[in-house]
C-alpha cells in the first residue's frame, strides 16, 4: 500500500473492538458496516463509536427487497434516511437515488438473493459498482460476476462480506486516492473511480473461504425462520412503526 491508497472493505457484517483490531493489522483504511436487520440510525451509531484516526467505519444497508423467497439484496452507502427492507425492487432503487446513495449490487446472480443480468440492464444508470469476489463465492461465481461487469460495463468492487470476524482482511478494494469521509467515498463509487480488487489466496484464504460458506447455510435455514416468522416484525419491516406510514405502499407484506 503507498501513502495515497485507501484501502476499503465495502462489506462488512460484524463489528466489535476485535473487527476493528483486525482490520487495522491487515491495513485496512476502512469498512462498511451493513447488518442485516438493523436500521440506519443503529448501524450508524454503531459505525460512528468504531471510527477513528486510523480506520473509517461507514454505515451502510443491505436492503432486502421483494418478498423473502424472492429476495434480491443491494447495497446502499451514504443514505440519509432509513430505508425498509421487503418492499419493491423498483422503489428501493428510486428511494436510493433520491437520497444520492451509492448503489452496490453485492454477489450477483448468487443463490437466488441477488440481482442478475436483467436487473442489471433494467438499472444500470442506477448501479454503481458490481461486486466480484467475496469469500461466499466459488470459483465459478467470481467468473460469472467479473462476465457481469464486463457485460454491463460497471466497475468492479471486492469485499470480505464478512458475516464472521476471521475473515476482515481477506478481501478489499483499493482505491487509488484517500477517501477519508462518506461522501468522498460515495462519490468515487458513483463516479467509477479507479479501483482494484484484492483478495489473500493460499490454504489460509481457504479455509476462511470455507466457514464463511458454512456460515451460510446456516443463516439461511432456521435462524432466518426463526428470525423472521417466530419473533415477530423485524425493526426494518416497511409496516413498522418506524417508517410512519411511509412504504405502505410499495410493500410487499
Amino acid at each position: 500500500m503507498t501513502e495515497s491508497e485507501f484501502r476499503v472493505d465495502p462489506h462488512v457484517k460484524v463489528l466489535d473492538e476485535r473487527v476493528v483490531q483486525r482490520a487495522k493489522r491487515r491495513g485496512l483504511d476502512a469498512l462498511i458496516y451493513a447488518p442485516h436487520f438493523t436500521r440506519l440510525p443503529d448501524i450508524r451509531a454503531k459505525a460512528r463509536r468504531f471510527s477513528d484516526e486510523e480506520l473509517l467505519v461507514l454505515p451502510a444497508r443491505e436492503v432486502f427487497t421483494g418478498s423473502f423467497r424472492e429476495r434480491k439484496h443491494v447495497l446502499a452507502v451514504g443514505l440519509s434516511e432509513p430505508v425498509p427492507d421487503f418492499i419493491t425492487l423498483e422503489a428501493a432503487m428510486a428511494e436510493f437515488r433520491r437520497q444520492d446513495a451509492a448503489v452496490l449490487a453485492p454477489h450477483p446472480e448468487f443463490a437466488t438473493v441477488s440481482l442478475d443480468a436483467d436487473d442489471l440492464a433494467a438499472y444500470r444508470d442506477t448501479v454503481d459498482a458490481i461486486e466480484v469476489y467475496n469469500p461466499k463465492h466459488l470459483p465459478g461465481h467470481n467468473e460469472r460476476a467479473l462476465e457481469l461487469a464486463r457485460e454491463t460495463g460497471l466497475p468492479p468492487f471486492g469485499s470480505s462480506y464478512a458475516h464472521l470476524r476471521g475473515t476482515i482482511g481477506e478481501v478489499w478494494t483499493t482505491f487509488e486516492e484517500p477517501l477519508w469521509s462518506e461522501r468522498e467515498l460515495v462519490e468515487a463509487f458513483q463516479t467509477g473511480a479507479p479501483r482494484r480488487v484484492h483478495h489473500r489466496d493460499g490454504p489460509g484464504h481457504g479455509a476462511r473461504c470455507a466457514a464463511e460458506t458454512a456460515h451460510l447455510l446456516y443463516e439461511n435455514t432456521w435462524e432466518k425462520v426463526d428470525r423472521l416468522f417466530l419473533q415477530g416484525t423485524e425493526p426494518t419491516h416497511p409496516r413498522h412503526i418506524a417508517y410512519d406510514g411511509r412504504f405502505d405502499d410499495v410493500s410487499v407484506y
